[in-house]
C-alpha cells in the first residue's frame, strides 16, 4: 500500500466564519471569547499573543454586557471579527437600542467596570444603531 496524500483543500485548517451566533445566556461568553481568538487567527496570522489576549477580553465584556443589558431572554447575539495586519475589529450585535454608558468607578460594586476595561484598553470602540438594536465595536491594534 502507498501513501495517500489529502487533496490540498482537507489539509487545510477548517474555515473560521466572519460570524457567529449565541443565544444570550451567560454560557456563551466563553465560547463566544473562544471564537473570537480563533477567528483573528485564521483571518490574520500575525496576530500577537498579547493582542489576542486583549481581544478575548474585550470580546468577554462586550459579550456579557450584550447578554446582561442588550438581550430579551430567548434572543441570540452575533459576533462579527475582522482581523487584517495590524488592527482587528470585533462586533457584538444585540436586539435592544439602548446604548451602553460607563458606571463611575466604584469600589463598593462587583460590577460596572466593563466599559472602564474597553475604554483603556480599545485603540477605538463605539456603537453603532441597527434596524433592529445596536452594534458594540472595538478596534484592537498591534
Amino acid at each position: 500500500m502507498g501513501s495517500h496524500a489529502l487533496p490540498s483543500a482537507l489539509s487545510r485548517a477548517p474555515a473560521v466564519p466572519p460570524e457567529a451566533i449565541y443565544l444570550s445566556k451567560p454560557e456563551s461568553v466563553r465560547p463566544a471569547r473562544r471564537y473570537v481568538r480563533e477567528a483573528a487567527v485564521h483571518q490574520e496570522p500575525s496576530v500577537p499573543e498579547d493582542a489576542l489576549d486583549t481581544l478575548e477580553l474585550l470580546a468577554s465584556e462586550l459579550v456579557t454586557n450584550a447578554v446582561r443589558y442588550g438581550q430579551e431572554p430567548g434572543d441570540s447575539l452575533k459576533v462579527t471579527v475582522d482581523a487584517s495586519p495590524g488592527r482587528c475589529r470585533v462586533e457584538v450585535h444585540d436586539t435592544r437600542r439602548r446604548q451602553p454608558r460607563a458606571r463611575p468607578v466604584s469600589n463598593e460594586r462587583a460590577r460596572g467596570r466593563g466599559l472602564h476595561l474597553v475604554q483603556a484598553l480599545a485603540a477605538q470602540w463605539g456603537v453603532a444603531e441597527r434596524p433592529f438594536g445596536k452594534v458594540v465595536w472595538v478596534v484592537v491594534t498591534w
